[in-house]
């Protein structure tokens, strides 16, 4: 087995321009406006701050948490993988209902389709607007009101397929993001439907006391659990991410295999 190794790096991290609203395509990423704003960071190895992250701290964990799933793909065992992320997240949370939504796929291997590639740019997936519209759209009209009026977190759940040698995943921990660096993002056609309705998000302009963070050589039985949104305005609200080039990454690396799901859960 590759052995696992402790390090930060310095990469370049694509920010959005202050200011700028950007239309990402993610089918057609030709189309996309996304004026990029390019900044050297250093991103650091959390794993020997395993112990001390936390969702109401830094937005993410990294869980110790293998599946039995291998073939996602498969609808079944997708469907079967997604119950078990729910009830991970509702661990970790203590919620009362965690749904589901957007399994994806993602491959930095020749010819992978653009929805299917890993997303360069610093960003936020979905804010309270798209939160809202997928809680209508999964629970029956009154029940997702009522829940929509208590407090509710955007959790991402991000796991390796196979040991991650390339285009990695780095996390900015949500205490170092502030809402005045976000700008909203327009995702047309997203999560692998061209006819889907667009998705409201944010994308991260740069800010000197982001801190990035990345698990180098996350391994199948890792998962990086983020929350992108969170309706209580005095929690940490915002975890931004980006795949990034890691300079280190040897020619004959193996392309990059992850899936992420969004779940939402309803505290």
């Amino acid at each position: 087995m590759h052995e696992l190794m402790t390090y930060d790096v310095e990469a370049t991290m694509k920010y959005i321009v202050r200011g700028e609203k950007a239309t990402f395509h993610p089918g057609d990423r030709d189309k996309s406006y996304w004026p990029g704003d390019e900044h050297t960071v250093t991103i650091h190895d959390i794993r020997p701050e395993i112990d001390e992250l936390a969702l109401e701290r830094n937005g993410f964990v990294l869980a110790d948490e293998p599946v039995d799933v291998t073939d996602f793909t498969d609808a079944d065992e997708l469907a079967r993988y997604c119950r078990l992320t729910e009830a991970l997240v509702q661990r970790l949370t203590g919620a009362d209902k965690v749904v589901s939504f957007g399994p994806m796929i993602r491959t930095n291997q020749a010819g992978a389709h653009g929805h299917n590639q890993p997303a360069h740019g610093a960003h936020v997936d979905y804010g309270l607007r798209t939160v809202s519209d997928f809680t209508r759209d999964m629970l029956p009209a009154e029940e997702a009101e009522r829940r929509l009026r208590t407090r509710f977190m955007l959790i991402n759940v991000w796991r390796p397929i196979v040991m991650v040698e390339s285009a990695p995943l780095a996390l900015c921990d949500a205490r170092t993001v502030k809402r005045e660096d976000l700008f909203d993002s327009e995702v047309v056609g997203g999560l692998g439907d061209f006819k889907r309705r667009s998705l409201w998000g944010y994308n991260l302009a740069y800010a000197p006391d982001h801190r990035w963070c990345w698990v180098p050589h996350m391994q199948p039985w890792e998962a990086l659990v983020f929350k992108l949104f969170d309706s209580d305005p005095d929690a940490v609200q915002f975890t931004a991410h980006s795949a990034f080039e890691d300079p280190n990454t040897p020619p004959d690396a193996a392309p990059r295999q992850s899936i992420e799901l969004r779940t939402i859960a309803y505290l």
